[in-house]
């Protein structure tokens, strides 16, 4: 019989997904289902996005340039602009998803058994994109009690070896909520300058900061142009998340030139998503103003509902829309498998995502979930109100 490959054996499960069919049985049974486990934003999409793609007046659906249009390139950078960071259309490769950026990056920088540096918790699928490019992640922990905020520098300097090729953050994080100050930023700059290592920055949650904080790009930080290297994305940002449209976004003109030739091997980014992208960077600022205003209460509502749960520790997040919750339980895969199968408080249930899924690092986050407050009030008080309630009866 055929073999499957190393390299897809260890590709790791997705710890936001894996519990699908649990959820879809629970509805089965008559439940009704809190989602706390996905980033899939409420928000409705700008209409003037999905107006854009309704209005069309192409009459062959054809392939667009591999870095994506030119007009749509030029567009971005003035959206950049207007965030103070300043880039030109030739800076920035169109692709499917931030996802896709990524996967471009890694391959541009970084060969088989190369390493790259990623404070943890972090986005569970870089390690699976780690592993489609035979890459080793390296992670260098923060943690709970420090609300995840950057550690301390010569943790990383201890980790740095001759196969280091990159430092990798998501700013502000998923799945922390974490954003990392223009300091903390100045840091890394200085390590990787001092290393000649890369600096990637996972950007896509950009407009989401709060409590009257700004975000701090690494495109602003001077001396890194060569170094630097965002990856960015449409789906949080304008709603968007099945446009499938993202950027790589970098000053290094051979990161650019070598990132295209990815691109060329997969043809094009989606036509008709870059239609609805172009038009969504017409999107007024009240449009960011009422979703940031409404994001803020929804978090508000979740943290001290949290906070009010015995035995819970949870760190406030002050940007994108997660927080990682630590319970009082000892393996969170169990307790959210059984919430789904086991479980109902007044016929309902919640969906969690397990945070041992967002570590590399074996046994770490074992009883940490991370939740996505992505719901509306009600629904997050009445999802606070049954985790409360399931805690009082579970059993290890």
């Amino acid at each position: 019989m055929p073999k499957i490959s190393e390299k897809g054996i260890n590709m790791p499960e997705s710890p936001i997904r894996k519990l699908v069919p649990y959820a879809e049985e629970a509805h089965k049974q008559g439940k009704t289902v809190y989602y706390l486990n996905i980033g899939q934003p409420d928000i409705k999409t700008p209409a003037v996005a999905l107006d854009a793609v309704k209005v069309h007046s192409l009459d062959i659906l054809a392939y667009s340039r591999s870095e994506g249009s030119e007009e749509y390139r030029k567009k971005i950078a003035q959206y950049y602009l207007r965030n103070a960071i300043e880039v030109t259309h030739n800076d920035i490769i169109v692709t499917t998803g931030g996802s896709e950026a990524l996967l471009f990056a890694f391959g541009s920088i970084m060969d088989e058994d190369d390493e790259i540096i990623i404070p943890e918790p972090f986005y569970a699928n870089y390690n699976g994109f780690s592993t489609a490019s035979s890459i080793k992640v390296v992670p260098v922990i923060s943690k709970i009690e420090d609300n995840f905020a950057l550690p301390p520098i010569e943790e990383f300097e201890k980790l740095i070896t001759p196969k280091t090729k990159a430092i990798l953050i998501c700013n502000p994080g998923n799945p922390t909520g974490y954003l990392y100050s223009e300091e903390e930023i100045s840091k890394l700059a200085a390590i990787v300058k001092k290393h000649d290592l890369f600096l990637i920055a996972d950007e896509v949650y950009r407009e989401f900061v709060y409590d009257g904080i700004e975000h701090y790009s690494i495109l602003q930080e001077p001396g890194l142009e060569e170094h630097a290297i965002v990856i960015d994305s449409v789906s949080k940002r304008y709603s968007m998340c099945g446009a499938r449209i993202g950027y790589l976004v970098s000053k290094n003109k051979d990161v650019i030139k070598t990132a295209l030739k990815f691109a060329q091997a997969r043809l094009s980014p989606p036509t008709l998503a870059q239609i609805a992208s172009e038009a969504a960077l017409s999107t007024p600022q009240s449009y960011f103003d009422d979703v940031k205003e409404e994001y803020v209460k929804r978090r508000n509502i979740l943290i001290e509902g949290l906070e009010n749960i015995p035995g819970v520790k949870v760190a406030k997040p002050n940007g994108a829309f997660y927080c990682i919750a630590e319970l009082p339980v000892k393996n969170s895969d169990d307790f959210a498998r059984w919430l789904l199968e086991s479980f109902e408080y007044n016929n309902s249930t919640i969906m969690v995502a397990p945070a041992a899924g967002f570590y590399s690092t074996p046994g770490v986050g074992r009883n940490q979930i991370r939740i996505a407050y992505v719901l509306n009030e009600d629904s997050l008080k009445t999802a606070v109100k049954i985790l409360e309630e399931a805690l009082k009866v579970y059993k290890d």
